[in-house]
C-alpha cells in the first residue's frame, strides 16, 4: 500500500511517500508561514522522487492538530480535496502523536509530547513507552502540567519540552534527542498501521481538525471564522 502523508500544522512543512516497507521519498523544512504556497510543490517533488503519480496512491494521511489555525486549514483542505478527487481514504494523525513517534523511550519512562502554545501554555499529551496514550490532548498552563502526569520518569519532546523541563521540578525527566516538529515520515508510518488494523473503509470520512484553543482571528463584527453564517 502506498501512502502520501503531509504536515502543515505547526512550525514546519513536510511530505513523505511510504509503501508499507519504508520511505520512498520525503522532504522537510522549518516553516512558520507560506505553507499554502509550498505544500503542493513539495508533494509533487516527493512523488517525482519516488517515480510515482497521484494515480499510484492508495491512501492519504495528514496531521489534524493541535497546531496553528491557518496551518491546519491548509493541510486539511489539501488532504480533503485530494481524497475526494481520487477516491482515497484519508487518515488523520495528531501532531502530538507524530512527535511522540520519533522518540525511543525506556520501559519505565512516560513520553510527554508538548508544543509551546505561547501565553504560558502548552499543548500536551502523555504516552507510555510503546506510545499508547495515557492522557488526552490538552491545552494546559505550563505550571499545571505536573498535575496531569503520572509520577514516573519523563521523556520530554516537542517545542514545549524545554518549558516543561524547567517547570517539572518534582519529576525525574530528560529531553528527547528527537525532532521537535512533526514529520510526515512518522505520519505515514502511523497511517499505515491504522489502515492495516482497521481497513481502508474506516477512513472514508475526512477527519475533523483538533482545535483545542479557539482561533484568535475574528471576522468583522467579532464573529468566529469557524461559525457558519
Amino acid at each position: 500500500m502506498i501512502v502520501l502523508a503531509f504536515d502543515t500544522a505547526q512550525g514546519a512543512l513536510s511530505a513523505a511517500v511510504h509503501d508499507g516497507e519504508g520511505p520512498l521519498a520525503s522532504a522537510f523544512e522549518i516553516r512558520t508561514r507560506g505553507h499554502a504556497e509550498e505544500l503542493l510543490p513539495m508533494i509533487e517533488t516527493v512523488l517525482a522522487e519516488a517515480a510515482l503519480g497521484f494515480d499510484d496512491l492508495d491512501a492519504l494521511a495528514v496531521t489534524i492538530g493541535p497546531g496553528t489555525f491557518t496551518g491546519l486549514r491548509v493541510g486539511l483542505a489539501a488532504a480533503r480535496g485530494l481524497a475526494l478527487a481520487r477516491g482515497l481514504p484519508l487518515v488523520g494523525v495528531t501532531t502530538l502523536e507524530a512527535i511522540a513517534a520519533g522518540v525511543v523511550a525506556r520501559e519505565d519512562e512516560v513520553i510527554v509530547a508538548a508544543f509551546d502554545a505561547k501565553r504560558g501554555e502548552v499543548y500536551v499529551q502523555a504516552f507510555d513507552a510503546e506510545r499508547a496514550p495515557l492522557t488526552e490532548p490538552a491545552l494546559v498552563a505550563v505550571a499545571e502540567v505536573g498535575a496531569l502526569l503520572p509520577h514516573r520518569r519523563l521523556l520530554l519532546v516537542g517545542t514545549g519540552a524545554v518549558l516543561l523541563e524547567e517547570a517539572l521540578h518534582g519529576f525525574e525527566r530528560r529531553l528527547a534527542d528527537a525532532p521537535a516538529q512533526p514529520h510526515a515520515d512518522a505520519v505515514a508510518q502511523m497511517a499505515l498501521k491504522r489502515l492495516a488494523a482497521e481497513g481502508v473503509d474506516a477512513f472514508r470520512v475526512a477527519p475533523a481538525p483538533l482545535y483545542i484553543r479557539a482561533p484568535d482571528a475574528k471576522l468583522p463584527g467579532g464573529r468566529d471564522p469557524d461559525v457558519a453564517i
